[in-house]
């Protein structure tokens, strides 16, 4: 998709492209937002055993652990 300089549109060019933006917008279909929370919570509480944000990462499977030893600096 080639990247557009919204400075050398013209005013008419700008007018046309956000005409498109919301006949596509239009279209999409809309939720309620309380339908919308809601399966989005039962969708995080269903992967809560596999989330590694809510029960953390393994010590043996952590990158980020501390290394004995420390640093030598040659």
């Amino acid at each position: 998709m080639p990247v557009i300089n919204m400075d050398e549109l013209t005013d008419v060019d700008k007018a046309k492209m956000e005409r498109d933006q919301k006949k596509i917008e239009v279209k999409l279909e809309r939720w309620m937002t309380s339908k919308c929370c809601t399966e989005f919570m039962e969708a995080v509480q269903a992967g809560v055993e596999e989330d590694t944000l809510v029960k953390g990462i393994a010590e043996d499977k952590n990158p980020f652990k501390e290394l004995k030893g420390g640093c030598v600096v040659c």
